[in-house]
């Protein structure tokens, strides 16, 4: 699959009645937005984010109470009640968006729509990740019981080179105007969002689009969840869509970061016990910026990884072939077979550790001082990954071949809370 090139039917971008929040019955945009929910670092993040604001979107996004199925419900019934109060309100139209993150270094700009859905065997959007059964059921069951998409996936196709034609044209006039709103996070990004009104922009748009690939950056278990909830419906209609943001990466390109896991029952003093006669450990030194440094450096020559929890840094590399022969599949591209994740997962979780992929028994954080924090704290390990480089998420999606879940982190994410889309709105 080719994910540059023209295709037979692409991308299906429609407007909608964006959700948003109403200025003057929040405290401030910032302090109700909120990073997508499987960046929110429990529960230090969680707590911080429930109170900057008492209408925070994290209070949808990541309810809190004993049960699922309490959580899905009183998520519902926030919505409800903040729809009723007047905090949240559609737009009068049904729009496009554009929407701006920018910082001292980044500018990235993309549409905001409803996005027509297709499963991977048709190559118009194309996964790069596997997802995890559980997590597609929370999330399924959150946006039945809410009847919305409450925060938008991160969705990239590559535009054409040189002077600006079709969405990038339109994007490019759009930011010339008032913005619907404008804000800036606590992260340093600002943020401004459009509504594209004009029906021939929007057609622009669309006829650009309707020859392109998706590839998603972000947004994996979201998007799988999207077709599960399709599939559940008798009738054509609102489930057909998905709330996305698509980004030209031809003109922003994004970044690669890593996900890390963090072990929660295993100390890294077993871990490393564990490694002897498979890996390669060396102890490195701190702080963890420099420890980073030796991660990266390591990672030129192969597979490497970084473990912390026990106050210190251990650098692993140099796996065992005879390891890797045996534990890691072979009916898959060179590519798969050497990503980090694959070892991990293969040779580390699953052969040398033994350790269940399973919620309880690993987490999945996005910020390396985060997870060594945790792991610190609950005695386990982290273990830090060195990021995967976009050319090669991208040759593996257009073979088809997805990725050990949770193996990059595309960036920067839309922030969650400024565009949702009910479902009862159409």
């Amino acid at each position: 699959m080719n994910t540059s090139g023209p295709v037979d039917q692409g991308l299906r971008l429609i407007p909608f009645r964006g959700l948003r929040y109403v200025p003057e019955r929040v405290g401030s945009l910032a302090a109700v937005t909120s990073p997508p929910y499987d960046v929110v670092v429990r529960p230090d993040g969680l707590h911080h984010l429930e109170s900057a604001d008492p209408h925070n979107i994290v209070r949808l996004i990541l309810p809190q109470a004993d049960t699922a199925r309490d959580r899905h419900r009183q998520a519902a019934a926030t919505l409800d009640r903040w729809l009723a109060e007047g905090v949240l309100a559609p737009d009068p139209d049904p729009v496009l968006y554009v929407y701006e993150q920018r910082n001292d270094e980044i500018v990235q700009r993309g549409v905001i729509g409803a996005l027509a859905l297709s499963p991977a065997a048709e190559g118009i959007v194309l996964p790069h990740e596997d997802v995890m059964d559980d997590v597609v059921a929370d999330r399924a069951e959150l946006m039945r019981t809410t009847g919305a998409h409450l925060e938008p996936l991160l969705l990239t196709y590559r535009g054409d080179e040189g002077t600006p034609t079709g969405a990038a044209a339109v994007i490019d006039r759009t930011v010339l105007r008032e913005p619907l709103l404008a804000t800036t996070t606590e992260d340093g990004f600002r943020h401004r969002l459009w509504a594209v009104t004009d029906a021939s922009e929007r057609r622009e748009i669309g006829t650009d689009l309707a020859h392109r690939q998706a590839l998603i950056a972000d947004g994996h278990h979201r998007w799988a969840t999207y077709l599960r909830l399709q599939q559940e419906q008798t009738t054509r209609g609102p489930w057909d869509y998905g709330l996305v943001l698509l980004v030209d990466t031809a003109r922003h390109p994004l970044q690669v970061r890593a996900i890390h896991r963090l072990l929660r029952g295993l100390p890294v003093s077993r871990a490393l016990e564990a490694l002897t006669g498979h890996f390669r450990v060396q102890q490195v030194e701190g702080p963890l910026p420099r420890a980073l440094d030796a991660l990266a450096e390591a990672a030129v020559a192969g597979n490497a990884f970084l473990l912390a929890g026990d106050g210190g840094f251990h650098l692993v590399d140099r796996p065992d072939p005879a390891l890797l022969a045996r534990t890691v599949r072979s009916d898959r591209p060179d590519a798969w077979r050497t990503l980090d994740a694959t070892v991990l997962h293969s040779a580390l979780l699953d052969e040398v550790w033994r350790i269940p992929d399973a919620p309880e028994y690993i987490g999945y954080i996005h910020d390396t001082a985060a997870a060594v924090e945790q792991a610190e704290r609950l005695g386990g390990t982290a273990v830090l990954m060195h990021p995967v480089r976009e050319e090669v998420v991208r040759d593996l999606a257009r073979q088809g071949v997805t990725m050990p879940r949770k193996s990059t982190s595309f960036g920067p994410k839309p922030a969650t809370g400024l565009v949702m889309r009910s479902l009862a709105l159409g």
